[in-house]
């Protein structure tokens, strides 16, 4: 990975951090996203010196709030190359809050800023091509339909709207791969399976209990979560494959509803609306 740059979005704390781990010790540049720059300014000093690689630096930006989604590609857009882009951050967000613009945060979080950031930095992707964007999805969109009659998720609780949102994810990637055909760069998605990390950090009362204990045996550690996004964004095996989910390193087929071209076309639509995002 020496001379690439590469972008790794909730890099401050579980498998995005480890992910960021790895792309320095293999030589990239590495940006590490996240929203609390104290702290990431201090992860991307211990990756450096960890590493050994000083080409660690961190970018801040909070995707409750589209316009630093906006700040963060105007930034971005001064590099002089972008070689992959891991959008990796996410949340389940039990308290049911609204992002700076009133949509749902599950939904505006994990779908909208990701399709939001990838297409303002898809000219700079494009020229720095032969390059790639990787998608962290989930299994757990095979218990999702999107309704685009609730896409903001108020008839639903949270655990739903997390499926959901993954779902959006693996649509994106579907409707990104048909219009970079041609292109020099990929976008795949990746299942990194039941990872013990900070997605769960908001549960309380019996939720905690079960996750933070009970079923704490039989979740995945960082490291082996973090492998198929790393995988994605280095290995020679998949150079050229894009419009792939993978999971364990190995590309399989997602659920129906996540290769519908229909809905998958109907939510870049939308999400274009909804991000006020012009020419895509």
């Amino acid at each position: 990975m020496n001379g690439k740059i590469c972008l790794v979005t909730g890099a401050t704390h579980g498998i995005g951090l480890v992910t960021a781990r790895a792309l320095a010790a293999a030589g990239a540049t590495v940006l590490l996203h996240g929203r609390d720059a104290e702290r990431g300014a201090a992860v991307a000093a211990d990756i450096a010196r960890e590493s050994g690689n000083s080409a660690v630096r961190f970018v801040r930006a909070d995707f409750m709030h589209l316009e630093e989604v906006r700040e963060l590609a105007a930034e971005l857009a001064r590099l002089p190359r972008l070689d992959v882009l891991i959008n990796n951050a996410g949340l389940i967000d039990v308290a049911r809050r609204c992002t700076a613009e009133g949509y749902d945060a599950t939904f505006g979080v994990n779908h909208l800023a990701p399709f939001l950031l990838t297409n303002l930095l898809l000219e700079k992707l494009t020229r720095s091509a032969p390059a790639r964007v990787i998608v962290i999805a989930s299994e757990a969109h095979r218990r999702a339909r999107l309704d685009f009659g609730d896409l903001m998720n108020a008839r639903v609780g949270f655990l739903r709207a997390y499926e959901r949102s993954k779902l959006a994810n693996l649509l994106f990637v579907r409707s990104l791969a048909r219009r970079l055909t041609g292109s020099a760069v990929t976008v795949n998605a990746a299942h990194p399976g039941f990872v013990h990390s900070q997605l769960f950090r908001d549960f309380r009362g019996p939720l905690r209990l079960l996750f933070a204990s009970a079923l704490r045996p039989f979740m995945r550690s960082l490291r082996r979560g973090a492998r198929t996004s790393i995988f994605l964004a280095t290995s020679p095996e998949v150079a050229g494959a894009s419009g792939g989910y993978y999971r364990d390193c190995r590309r399989i087929e997602p659920s129906p509803a996540a290769r519908c071209d229909e809905t998958a076309e109907r939510l870049w639509s939308e999400s274009v609306r909804l991000t006020a995002l012009a020419g895509v």
